[in-house]
């Protein structure tokens, strides 16, 4: 498939084809129903019997099936026909998008698919200094959108030349063939609804063949790309395509945003905000903060692999709210370790790219464990509504209550498609990801060898053993210097404030038992974690600093070398 192809297609003639067909299939229904009314149904009340009438009544109610099972592949015809028309559209209207794209950034494509522009700064055309990289950008567009085409064209070629040669030797009458046939064509609509049993999800998705997974990424790539259960190479292709198109919308977006109106209005002690500013101002930077998160994905995806920088896999993508996104380093479906890392308060699409950077240093300090013996895959899961603010939101339970179910089916989908068992399985979770952790362990628990709990304003229990795993596999840090040992000292059981009862551990005239926001102090003995070595003067985000023994202590939890 080349530009001039698709852009000039008439896929509306593919929509009038299968119109026709329609009626065709139409007449061929009334036919079996005037055959059922005026043959079948008066034989069968008819005074006819005998050996004769034996073998006619047999035959009869041979063809009546035969005629049944050809309407049934008549009707695939038609949803073929309509599956060709919304692939080829959607393929045409990105290819039209990419070069309306090119255009407004004074770009000029090719036939061939080059583009070239002009570099001039002194000419009315100059496309300005990020052209190169807008130029990549739109190419990789028009690349997909053929792709997308040829995939269309190919898989709709296939599906018409088997239902041709059905037609044409007779097994189309078969009414064997035409149930798998139908099941065939059910399968590529039914994806499994979010939140299906990741192992359910898993079998649906092995019961297609190569063609149909590939048909629902390229046609379906929000739904295929967040759904557990679906392999990881699988959601990586499906969310790119998300992750693309998102680029593509958000910069649309802003552009169509405009120039910013003036901050103020009047003068002098008459002066005031411009309320159309403040409009303004706020659209921009959630765009804009999206549109970051977007970018680091993008650098990180495209950073050529070396050893100090796994393979990448985006696991999930959205941009609903503040935005999610999911990124594996490393495979985690071929990896001997696996873990995941839930980021806190503030964590969102647009901060991703500090929390992938700390799954590439977790990977690394594993590595270091391992001797480079096992591979090890750190996913960064912001798969959830994370509070914004510490302040009130941060004070609020609810956004770890609200991730529960999110964090244990993607937990489940890491083990429904793993290349057989995990070796060894963390969750490590930061700040607030420690009480959304917490919490998801306390009320569902979660399929896990260890959990780590970083700097941890509670974890919703008083003791490690509520987590519902071992209870020497719960690993915990805090640096004394951490602002989150005074995050509201109070104590869910009950027994009132405990802010005094802090001070006094503090200063060493205490028991220890601090009870933070949400629970007993991690670190407190009474919890009874191992506590992991911390850097005394770390700050509540030093956890992953380069020479930080919390990480190296992270490394070998990972690994399972602690």
């Amino acid at each position: 498939m080349d530009i001039k192809t698709l852009h000039d297609a008439d896929v509306i003639g593919i929509s009038t084809a299968k119109n026709a067909f329609d009626t065709l299939a139409t007449a061929f229904g009334q036919h079996i129903e005037n055959w059922q009314h005026d043959v079948v149904d008066r034989l069968s009340h008819s005074e006819w019997t005998g050996t004769a009438a034996g073998h006619a009544n047999t035959r009869i109610t041979n063809l009546q099936n035969e005629l049944q099972a050809a309407k049934q592949e008549l009707g695939l015809v038609s949803r073929a026909l309509q599956d060709a028309y919304d692939g080829f559209a959607a393929a045409q209207a990105h290819l039209i998008n990419a070069l309306d794209d090119a255009k407004t950034h004074k770009l000029t494509v090719a036939d061939d698919g080059g583009i070239t522009w002009d570099k001039d700064p002194n000419s009315p055309n100059f496309a300005g200094n990020d052209a190169e990289n807008q130029a990549k950008q739109i190419q990789s567009r028009i690349t997909a959108a053929l792709n997308e085409a040829d995939h269309a064209d190919q898989t709709i070629n296939t599906r018409l030349g088997h239902l041709a040669t059905n037609a044409s030797n007779g097994t189309g009458l078969d009414s064997t063939t035409a149930k798998a046939d139908t099941d065939a064509a059910n399968a590529l609509q039914q994806i499994p609804a979010a939140g299906t049993d990741p192992n359910s999800v898993k079998a649906w998705w092995n019961g297609l063949t190569d063609e149909q997974q590939q048909r629902m990424i390229l046609n379906h790539p929000d739904q295929i790309g967040n759904l557990d259960g679906i392999p990881a190479v699988d959601r990586n292709q499906a969310n790119q395509i998300n992750l693309q198109r998102a680029h593509q919308d958000i910069q649309h977006q802003l552009d169509t945003l405009g120039p910013a109106p003036v901050a103020t209005l009047g003068s002098g002690r008459f002066i005031r905000p411009n309320p159309a500013f403040t409009e303004w101002q706020q659209k921009h930077d959630e765009l804009a903060d999206k549109m970051n998160g977007i970018n680091a994905i993008e650098a990180r995806l495209n950073t050529k692999v070396d050893d100090k920088h796994p393979p990448t896999f985006l696991l999930g993508f959205d941009t609903n709210g503040h935005g999610h996104a999911i990124v594996a380093v490393n495979n985690p479906d071929t990896a001997d370790n696996v873990s995941t890392y839930v980021p806190g308060t503030g964590a969102r699409l647009g901060s991703i790219g500090s929390d992938i950077n700390r799954s590439d240093l977790m990977v690394a300090s594993a590595n270091d464990a391992s001797n480079n013996k096992s591979t090890t895959s750190s996913i960064t899961w912001v798969g959830y509504d994370a509070p914004q603010n510490i302040i009130p939101e941060a004070a609020d339970d609810t956004y770890a209550k609200n991730a529960e179910d999110k964090l244990v089916s993607f937990e489940n989908g890491l083990h429904a498609t793993h290349n057989g068992k995990i070796g060894n399985n963390t969750i490590l979770a930061h700040s607030y990801g420690t009480t959304t952790v917490g919490y998801t362990m306390r009320d569902h628990g979660l399929p896990v060898d260890n959990a780590v709990l970083i700097a941890s304003p509670g974890a919703g229990v008083e003791n490690a053993k509520d987590l519902r795993i071992d209870p020497n596999h719960v690993y915990a840090a805090q640096s004394p210097a951490d602002a989150i040992g005074w995050a509201a000292a109070t104590d869910p059981s009950g027994a009132g404030d405990n802010l005094w009862d802090n001070i006094k551990t503090d200063f060493g005239f205490g028991d220890g038992d601090h009870h933070l926001m949400y629970g007993r102090q991690t670190t407190a003995p009474q919890f009874g974690a191992n506590v992991m070595p911390v850097d005394p003067n770390a700050g509540h985000s030093d956890y992953w600093n380069a020479d930080s023994p919390t990480l190296a202590a992270m490394g070998q939890v990972i690994a399972g070398k602690h």
